[in-house]
């Protein structure tokens, strides 16, 4: 189902490919817990604080905008 809404799309998945780091990494060097990166990475979430996008930011040495986008239509799913 295709909407014309706007969205914000997580792509957590595509800068932990680029870096070459699994989630678990991930997890441990920003402390959060597994089910909570997962539920980032795979769209689920309805939110994310400051604090953990800047944690997310310093171990993937990315900025903001290469975590998150604003696409229009349905979020695309994995």
């Amino acid at each position: 189902m295709t909407t014309d809404a706007k969205t914000v799309v997580v792509n957590l998945d595509v800068v932990m490919a680029k870096r070459k780091m699994s989630l678990t990494e991930l997890s441990e060097r920003v402390g959060i817990t597994l089910a909570n990166l997962s539920n980032l990475k795979t769209g689920k979430a309805r939110a994310i604080r400051f604090s953990t996008l800047a944690a997310l930011c310093d171990a993937l040495d990315c900025q903001p905008g290469d975590l998150l986008e604003y696409q229009d239509g349905e979020q695309k799913q994995p």
